[in-house]
């Protein structure tokens, strides 16, 4: 059976900060790749994450962005085009894919790596790789025999 639990993280301001500018750069990665779909007819989603070891290259500032997070923002954009396609073809009016304003785009998910959950010092902390240890409320103990797949940061 799958569980969600929700903890309110506690960041300090150095964190806050990072976890802001770490949302604004995926949500130009987002644009970026909303872009080359509007511009390539036929690309796919792993086709797309292919091809962010080069743009890392290029775009250097991506480098301090985990690579699960990157590819989890090109997965993003391709759920929500099959989203509008399904609408499409259940017979909705539906539009197409707009760019992502400062206020639009709040959530990075880690998937697979780049997060831990650590109880050090008495004190439990969500580490995110390429952002840091994260103080959180944690109300309720997640079971022993748990794996966490997934952490959304909203």
């Amino acid at each position: 059976m799958r569980y969600n639990y929700r903890y309110r993280l506690n960041p300090t301001d150095e964190l806050h900060e990072r976890l802001a500018w770490t949302v604004d750069t995926c949500r130009q990665v987002y644009n970026h790749f909303l872009h080359r779909l509007n511009r390539e007819d036929g690309t796919t989603a792993y086709s797309e994450q292919s091809v962010l070891p080069d743009l890392k290259r290029e775009w250097t500032e991506l480098k301090q962005v985990h690579s699960k997070v990157l590819q989890k923002v090109v997965q993003r954009l391709y759920d929500n085009l099959s989203t509008l396609k399904g609408r499409k073809d259940n017979g909705y009016c539906v539009g197409e894919l707009k760019w992502k304003g400062p206020q639009e785009y709040r959530s990075i998910k880690y998937s697979q790596t780049g997060f831990e959950l650590k109880n050090t010092s008495g004190r439990t902390v969500l580490s995110l790789s390429k952002i840091g240890d994260i103080p959180l409320v944690y109300h309720r103990d997640v079971p022993d025999d748990a794996t966490i797949k997934e952490v959304v940061v909203k």
